[in-house]
């Protein structure tokens, strides 16, 4: 797997991958979402870290360097790479979880769905369910997307919080063949959702401009684990993890871990 040096495109500053040395056993690897960076999962990362944990946020292929690397990036290489830096991270931590958000929490199913033995799933306002105005836009991308490219897709509401919303380093656009990509990874991911026996969290905010909650009811519905919580926050958009009520996110969180990597730790 290229690392991310090798990529032939420069990293932003704040961008790059986050990796916390834990002081047990237990390891959390965490994975951003769609045109995102680390940065949106920073400060879970040191929470999680001053609990305890061995953290690891990766950058995703195409993501926190230029809008032309991203367009080029495709579905397969987000999947593959998480792939790749689950099966690293597993070497170095005996108990492991993940948690995604947005379209990482999709990615993050993929991969609970291939490891029945990660001890907990975590899926933040995870992307599992597109709005049908952006499935209508995914299948005739290959109609528009070659005459419009990219095209702006900001929206305040998806970080309430402005001091917040001014540090994202997300990229903020989206192409024809991106939406594509999403569409496709996000229905393969719905599909994995009755495989999971993960004990899964699921916390969505009642007020993303992203995901309805009716999505993510539905999601948890599907979840064939048979210990799983929803937690619906309100007062912050899409990016919960830097928004308005954060601090509630990272406690439902950090306790969901301690609580399941416990009894991992005790079991072995």
């Amino acid at each position: 797997m290229p690392s991310e040096k090798k990529t032939g495109d420069v990293i932003i500053a704040g961008a790059e991958t986050i990796d916390m040395q834990g002081a047990s056993s237990n390891g959390v690897l965490l994975l951003h979402g769609f045109g995102d960076t680390p940065q949106t999962l920073a400060l879970l990362a040191e929470y999680l870290h001053a609990a305890g944990f061995g953290v690891r946020a990766p950058l995703l292929p195409g993501h926190g360097r230029s809008v032309q690397a991203f367009t080029r990036s495709r579905r397969e290489q987000w999947v593959d790479f998480a792939r790749h830096e689950l099966a690293e991270f597993r070497k170095r931590y005996s108990s492991v979880a993940i948690a995604g958000l947005s379209m990482g929490g999709a990615i993050a199913c993929i991969l609970a769905s291939e490891n029945p033995d990660i001890r907990a799933l975590v899926l933040i306002a995870p992307y599992l369910g597109m709005r049908p105005s952006y499935r209508l836009i995914s299948a005739a991308s290959w109609l528009w997307g070659p005459l419009f490219g990219t095209v702006k897709s900001n929206s305040p509401r998806s970080i309430h919080d402005p001091v917040e919303r001014a540090k994202n380093l997300g990229y903020g656009v989206y192409s024809g063949r991106l939406v594509y990509e999403l569409w496709r990874l996000t229905n393969q991911a719905r599909r994995t959702l009755p495989l999971i026996r993960t004990p899964a969290l699921l916390i969505q905010s009642r007020e993303d401009p992203r995901i309805a909650t009716s999505v993510a009811e539905r999601s948890f519905a599907l979840l064939g684990a048979a210990d799983k919580r929803l937690v619906l926050t309100e007062g912050a958009g899409h990016i919960i993890t830097v928004d308005y009520g954060r601090e509630r996110v990272f406690q439902e969180v950090c306790n969901w871990l301690e609580s399941h990597m416990r009894v991992a730790v005790a079991t072995a």
